[in-house]
């Protein structure tokens, strides 16, 4: 077990450095198409509810994809994390304005709103964009560390998207038995399939 959280740190920060390098305009341009993908896919049209993460500076801003979600009359939800046991739960938001500072200097919406509850998924069509550092093709990721969405997934039965630029998609990650894999990944150059 020590190896590969030993291993998955090393690639970790290797993709992290190469995601921190990237130009803004080359960012931006990566970014836009990934959202476009994501709006134009299956995914997308048949999803009634959307859980999302916020952005951080350097990760793929998906904000675009919560407004168009919100415009097309989706729900779209937010995490809020619990440091003291890594779990997290998503709350409902009707605008991004609703997101304020929390854990981790993430934008989290407010305890008080509305909660996800993950027995919907069984009952309509909840997609869940899943963050990570780098994915490998059978769509195992290497996220930050904390095991949240680990945690989070492990009972989850909506559809799980990783959106990636697609050269941080490799052809093979370290991973434990715990580790789950993503139903699709979301590319700037399109949707691409499991192998």
């Amino acid at each position: 077990m020590y190896e590969i959280r030993k291993h998955k740190t090393e690639i970790r920060e290797y993709y992290l450095a190469k995601r921190r390098g990237l130009e803004d305009a080359e960012r931006a341009e990566k970014n836009e198409k990934i959202c476009k993908n994501m709006l134009g896919s299956a995914t997308f049209r048949y999803a009634d509810i959307i859980l999302m993460y916020y952005p951080k500076p350097d990760e793929i801003d998906i904000r675009p994809v919560a407004e168009a979600a919100l415009a097309a009359g989706k729900k779209i939800a937010f995490p809020r994390c619990n440091p003291a046991d890594h779990t997290m739960v998503f709350h409902y938001v009707s605008s991004l304005d609703e997101l304020l500072p929390g854990s981790y200097n993430l934008m989290e919406p407010a305890e008080s709103l509305p909660a996800f509850t993950p027995e919907l998924a069984e009952k309509c069509n909840v997609a869940c964009i899943v963050p990570a550092v780098v994915f490998d093709k059978k769509g195992f990721r290497i996220g930050y560390g904390g095991g949240y969405y680990d945690r989070y997934l492990a009972g989850f039965r909506g559809t799980k998207v990783g959106f990636a630029y697609r050269d941080f998609i490799v052809n093979s990650v370290p991973h434990g038995r715990f580790d789950l894999t993503v139903d699709v990944m979301i590319t700037e150059r399109g949707l691409y399939a499991k192998s």
